[in-house]
């Protein structure tokens, strides 16, 4: 038992102590729970080994708002999602949110209005886990242009989206994007 917890009885939830950050993994991929919890008393030795396992891939992205209150999505991978890309090497982090911000959606005059929370998603590339860790911007925007996918990045559709087309987009979306419009 550490502190009040009992870690044994909870589904999903785990100490350090006891399982190696490689059984946690095959757990997550396993499948068998929806959401792990993994508990050690310093935060910062635990996120050093985790990130220890994998290639770190940072990215950069916005959710961007207009005057009428519609969010930017773009449309890849037969998923709705948030443009965002990687972040180059020595490019600021928000240099790089409005650069693939633009780039994805062929839009200009975007202004950072402040920092959102970082999102992290794990997937396999080359046979090699990695761990991509994403830098979010709130951003508005005045564009009064034609949107424009980048289609060589496998975007197909982009367009701001009202209330009700946000509700339809987060139905087919990622988790860590819904997390942005929890109210």
């Amino acid at each position: 038992m550490v502190g009040n917890l009992e870690f044994s009885s909870c589904q999903g939830f785990y100490y350090k102590d006891e399982i190696t950050i490689k059984k946690l993994l095959s757990i997550a991929i396993s499948g068998k729970y929806n959401a792990i919890y993994l508990y050690h008393e310093d935060l910062v030795v635990l996120w050093k080994e985790f990130k220890g396992f994998f290639k770190i891939e940072k990215a950069a992205g916005g959710l961007v708002k207009n005057k009428r209150d519609q969010v930017l999505f773009i449309y890849r991978f037969d998923k709705w999602d948030l443009p965002k890309g990687k972040i180059e090497k020595g490019e600021k982090k928000k240099h790089a949110a409005i650069r693939e911000v633009e780039e994805e959606c062929g839009i200009s005059g975007l202004k950072i209005i402040n920092k959102l929370p970082r999102t992290f998603h794990i997937f396999q590339r080359n046979e090699r886990q990695t761990l991509k860790i994403t830098y979010w911007y709130a951003m508005e925007s005045n564009f009064k242009g034609e949107l424009v996918p980048q289609e060589e990045e496998g975007i197909t559709m982009v367009g701001f989206r009202g209330e009700e087309g946000i509700k339809e987009a987060l139905k087919n979306t990622y988790g860590n994007i819904k997390l942005f419009f929890i109210i």
